[in-house]
């Protein structure tokens, strides 16, 4: 009995906590995403793109629907699917805070490279002027 009570609560933390990222992280549902986007799509044109089971395409479509990146419309005996792209906005501002944090690592690494760089070519014109005056004095 305990077991369920845990299950239970658990599994309905799960859903409750649906969002932008959890619909993006399965690759059926980000094809799906890419579908909607050109068009609005039938829900049975969607299910035939993929080899799964009709049901698990609906799971998919209901996912989607709840994380706000599908407008699922009823007309006559079709179901149209329109992706609503505003929500994945979210994932475009997470990712930009690491994309600025490695921009700048990066720069800091060419700048580096670029210090070695030259002071490896300063210590090369160094030596080979020595070398040149110690080969003179030889002669």
């Amino acid at each position: 009995m305990l077991a369920y009570i845990f299950t239970s609560k658990y599994l309905h933390n799960m859903e409750a906590r649906r969002d932008v990222f959890q619909a993006i992280a399965d690759p059926t549902r980000r094809a799906i995403i890419g579908m909607t986007a050109q068009k609005p799509v039938n829900v049975n044109a969607i299910a035939e793109q993929f080899d799964v089971s009709r049901q698990a395409i609906s799971l998919h479509l209901k996912i989607l629907s709840e994380c706000g990146l599908l407008n699922i419309q009823q007309l006559g005996r079709e179901r149209i699917c329109e992706a609503r792209l505003e929500k994945l906005n979210e994932v475009h501002e997470w990712v930009k805070q690491y994309h600025k944090l490695w921009a700048g690592r990066l720069s800091s690494l060419k700048n580096f490279i670029e210090q070695e760089e030259l002071r490896s070519k300063n210590v090369n014109t160094t030596n080979k002027k020595a070398t040149n005056r110690i080969n003179k004095s030889k002669k």
